[in-house]
């Protein structure tokens, strides 16, 4: 199915206590994320643009409030991003290898991020119909990632898959959805356009 994207919309306009809190976790991701391997050492010199910046893309496409569930969060890009320009959306990141989860509570001890929550475990021990949305980045292929949110969204519920670069047409309207949208990428950037799935 040939599929056109639509702009990408404005860049959360953020105060400034949110862009310390996200400078905080850009230095802890550094300091402690980067040794764990919860980020690649490749990435230390563009992590802010790489990581915290492509994380921001999805937030404006994100509910204000409700449960947002971030799939294999691993070091909590997006779910720490979004947890911190939310702070009325609850956000559980799912993390089921135990070192990246404890860095996650360490994260959200230190950010003291009362609207995140660690999830250590699979997406399947979730509750049926829990989350009002859901976000993959680096998680799996776009088919998998689908399969895992959709029994866990609620009606209306979407989930906001970061793709590859390549990701641009031939997208199929995955089973038991009721609307697929491609939201463009960065122009001249590495990231894919974001892909939007709704229940």
């Amino acid at each position: 199915m040939e599929r056109s994207a639509e702009p990408a919309p404005a860049e959360p306009d953020l105060t400034s206590e949110q862009l310390e809190l996200l400078s905080r976790y850009e230095q802890l991701l550094l300091g402690r994320g980067i040794p764990l391997g919860v980020v690649a050492e490749s990435d230390r010199d563009r992590l802010h643009e790489r990581h915290i910046q492509d994380s921001l893309r999805c937030v404006p496409l994100l509910p204000e409030r409700g449960y947002c569930v971030d799939l294999g969060s691993g070091g909590g890009l997006p779910g720490v991003v979004v947890a911190i320009a939310k702070p009325d959306l609850r956000v559980g990141l799912v993390e089921r290898r135990s070192k990246r989860a404890g860095f996650l509570e360490l994260v959200i001890r230190t950010l003291g991020l009362g609207n995140a929550g660690v999830v250590a475990g699979d997406v399947s021990d979730l509750e049926a119909g829990s989350a009002n949305a859901a976000t993959a980045r680096a998680f799996a292929p776009l088919p998998e990632a689908w399969r895992a949110a959709r029994d866990i969204l609620a009606p209306a519920g979407c989930l906001v898959y970061f793709a590859g670069a390549s990701l641009v047409t031939g997208l199929e309207e995955p089973e038991g959805s009721s609307g697929t949208r491609l939201v463009s990428g960065p122009e001249g950037g590495e990231s894919g356009p974001l892909v939007i799935i709704t229940r």
